[in-house]
């Protein structure tokens, strides 16, 4: 089984090479993963195949065909520690730590927060003495207990995730443990109607109390690892913003993303000139070790291992019992030190 996505090519994409042209619409896939699935002849226009070299035409309709992953490649149960929040029969929700990723993708392919739900939803793998690292193949207990809950059928690499934080990002996120959880959410991600909030340690003094950012998100030309404000193939974002303290050199600010794209609240932060604290991507980590204004500052910025962006509110309606849910984290000590470093600063 192979699921596709089919583009049409608009007159302002006219002339783009087909790999690029693709790269640009999948954000998950890589360029030369793009160019792969071409040259295994997973992409057509129309019934022909195509060289990832060729240059698309108004009016092509570019079919992609996507095989669907096997989960014994991917996935693995690891007995792997978690802070739930919460927890019912329907979902999970989780307090990641900075560090930690999502799903297993290229080159990850354990200590993932889908490896250590998986050990959490799959109890039988302790019960049958089974290894904490247990294989999930289509003859496992563990394989069939997931396809009862029908999950691998929507996403077979990443089970129950309707949501990503960023590898160094903390803070809330919502795992489904059913087919209706992981729907109903999607369905209120996708309508905007989850409440999330932000904490971000930020460089610089924002002029306002408050703000929106309304700046399209795309992946960047200059460094296809990174997203950048863009007008060529992006999509609509927006991310508000107020700010709850003011230090010297640096801010605390509290930020609403109204839409959620790749690195959305990095990158609008960086682009109005106030990146994120510890941000080695878009300029955090260098500006504000030069911003430190003394050497306790300093200490606590030099232990600071990531950027300063923790997601601190989650809220939805349980689509299961219908009732509204928010739960909240409190700020993680790396980041409570560098706040604490910067109110006794002189």
């Amino acid at each position: 089984m192979a699921k596709h996505h089919d583009y049409i090519v608009t007159q302002d994409e006219s002339g783009i090479r087909l790999d690029r042209f693709l790269a640009d619409k999948e954000d998950a896939l890589s360029r030369s993963f793009v160019q792969k699935l071409i040259s295994e002849g997973c992409v057509s226009i129309g019934d022909l195949r195509v060289k990832p070299s060729y240059n698309v035409r108004t009016g092509d309709v570019v079919r992609v065909r996507l095989p669907v992953p096997q989960a014994q490649t991917v996935l693995r149960a690891e007995n792997i520690p978690l802070d739930i929040v919460f927890e019912d029969n329907e979902l999970i929700v989780v307090n990641k730590p900075a560090g930690m990723v999502v799903h297993p993708a290229a080159g990850v392919s354990s200590g993932t927060l889908v490896n250590a739900i998986l050990s959490r939803i799959l109890p039988d793998l302790a019960d049958d003495g089974i290894s904490d690292q247990h294989k999930l193949d289509d003859h496992s207990p563990a394989f069939r207990r997931i396809e009862e809950m029908d999950l691998s059928s929507i996403a077979p690499e990443r089970p129950g995730i309707v949501h990503r934080i960023d590898k160094g990002t903390s803070g809330l996120i919502v795992v489904a443990r059913t087919v209706r959880a992981y729907y109903g959410l999607a369905a209120q991600f996708s309508e905007h109607s989850v409440r999330r909030k932000y904490l971000a340690l930020v460089c610089g003094d924002p002029k306002q109390d408050n703000g929106t950012i309304v700046a399209p998100i795309g992946r960047s030309r200059r460094d296809r690892k990174k997203m950048a404000v863009t007008p060529v193939h992006s999509r609509e974002a927006i991310t508000h913003f107020s700010v709850i303290e003011r230090y010297v050199g640096f801010s605390l600010l509290e930020i609403t993303p109204k839409t959620g794209r790749t690195h959305q609240i990095r990158v609008h932060l960086a682009h109005i000139g106030y990146p994120v604290v510890g941000d080695p991507t878009y300029g955090g980590q260098n500006r504000a070790l030069k911003s430190a204004v003394s050497q306790v500052v300093e200490a606590a910025l030099q232990k600071l291992s990531r950027q300063a962006l923790h997601a601190q509110i989650l809220g939805f309606t349980h689509p299961g019992t219908g009732r509204y849910m928010e739960f909240s984290a409190p700020i993680p000590e790396d980041i409570q030190s560098v706040i604490d470093a910067l109110r006794t600063a002189p």
